[in-house]
């Protein structure tokens, strides 16, 4: 029974050591369910907008090269401002303020760099002999630009998709400093109150949700590219 009984106080200790964060789920449920569908939900909100405005300019970009080095300048000048930063400058702007809409703003400005530059690397991968024979079979820009141009680059581009969906779950918890009720506030009142069950609890649950968002999106691109395109 020895050995048994010394697992078993391993276990308890282990247990209360480093999973009391699942107790601290247990006791905060509703709050856990509410941080969690409002971090979910800003996330989509924000990957919706980045999808329509940053693809377009990726697209743009590779048309027009002289706008390609402006636009990546803008995009690593975003990319390396600190997030706290950021959020701090939409806050001072008015109409917006504290809350959701200067959090969104911030975070779509995060999702410029990952998308365009793979939207861009996607369309020049495209070899030229393609594009030439796709014209010589009398096909439109516009015709090779959605027939050829984007399926060829797609797993280029859905791969910063999936890049960008991470990130910003990630730094989306950075917004609760600006009134996003999200699972930030769990790392954030965490840290205020010395609570490594909270910082843990908080910590573990966004990371969750973007390994799930990655799966997600991983089973997405497999269905939606062309089997020839298909990494296995």
């Amino acid at each position: 029974m020895a050995p048994l009984s010394v697992a078993l106080s391993w276990f308890a200790y282990f247990y209360e050591e480093y999973l009391g964060f699942v107790q601290f789920i247990i006791r905060r449920w509703d709050r856990v369910i509410e941080y969690t569908f409002n971090h979910f939900s800003l996330v989509l909100t924000v990957m919706f907008f980045s999808l329509i405005l940053w693809i377009s300019v990726g697209l743009i970009i590779s048309r027009y090269e002289k706008l390609a080095s402006t636009a990546f300048g803008i995009g690593n000048i975003l990319f390396v401002i600190p997030s706290i930063s950021v959020f701090g400058i939409f806050i001072t702007i008015p109409m917006l303020g504290l809350g959701r809409t200067s959090a969104a703003l911030a975070l779509i400005l995060y999702a410029m760099m990952p998308m365009v530059r793979n939207v861009y690397r996607g369309i020049k991968s495209v070899e030229w002999p393609i594009i030439d024979a796709a014209r010589g079979m009398g096909m439109s820009a516009r015709q090779i630009l959605f027939q050829i141009q984007i399926p060829i680059a797609w797993p280029i581009i859905f791969a910063g998709i999936r890049v960008t969906v991470v990130m910003i779950t990630g730094i989306a918890t950075v917004a609760t400093f600006i009134g996003e009720r999200n699972l930030g506030r769990f790392i954030h009142h965490g840290i205020a109150r010395e609570s490594a069950d909270m910082i843990i609890a908080g910590a573990v649950i966004v990371s969750v949700i973007a390994i799930l968002l990655d799966y997600g999106l991983g089973k997405i691109e497999y269905k939606i590219t062309s089997p020839g395109l298909r990494r296995e």
